[in-house]
């Protein structure tokens, strides 16, 4: 037995797709979709939520489906500070994400293996400058919402899961500037 619910009405469920083929089983499905950019980048991120958007609509369903994306993010007063203060936990985080991918790589057939390993040498190769470009939304709060309604524009973008501290390693005093600037001055650029 299921147990029912307290919150009325329920809240949204959202199916995550993290493979090429689960974008377009959602769509057709006709549900909202979770997708991540820790493990690809923006742009082809973007090929997938459209073959995601194909199949909503190739099932007839009415309006377009809904797209949120969880992301690394950091905000500061600027841009410069932005990039700056989390340097160390980002690099710290693909540098773990390459060793769990590993790990994980052991336990699977051996074609997804290598996928997993050619994914592995990619993360233990990514530069900072890079991760931010290709995997993260980091900048001025003026950075971040220009960078949300491009997102809004190209992949039908409807929400973020903001990661504030991935890798773990920015101060907390950082981490609640950081969502306060993103609750205070992002969000309100987007309300309806």
């Amino acid at each position: 037995m299921v147990p029912k619910p307290y919150q009325k009405p329920t809240p949204p469920i959202r199916i995550a797709a993290s493979t090429p083929d689960t974008f377009p089983a959602i769509g057709r499905r006709g549900l909202p979709i979770f997708a991540s950019v820790r493990h690809t980048s923006w742009s082809a991120l973007a090929e997938q939520i459209r073959t995601y958007h194909d199949a909503w609509e190739a099932a007839g369903h009415p309006g377009k489906g809904q797209v949120f994306v969880s992301a690394p993010t950091y905000l500061a007063e600027t841009d410069e500070a932005a990039l700056a203060e989390p340097r160390d936990s980002i690099m710290h985080f693909y540098h773990e994400q390459a060793n769990l991918l590993e790990g994980a790589a052991r336990l699977v057939d051996p074609e997804t293996a290598a996928r997993r390993m050619r994914r592995v040498e990619q993360l233990r190769r990514v530069d900072y400058d890079e991760a931010v470009r290709t995997n993260a939304l980091v900048g001025s709060p003026e950075t971040i919402a220009e960078r949300l309604r491009a997102l809004q524009a190209e992949i039908g973008l409807s929400g973020i899961l903001a990661e504030l501290n991935c890798g773990g390693l920015i101060p907390h005093q950082q981490v609640i500037k950081a969502m306060q600037l993103l609750c205070e001055e992002v969000k309100p650029r987007f309300a309806a």
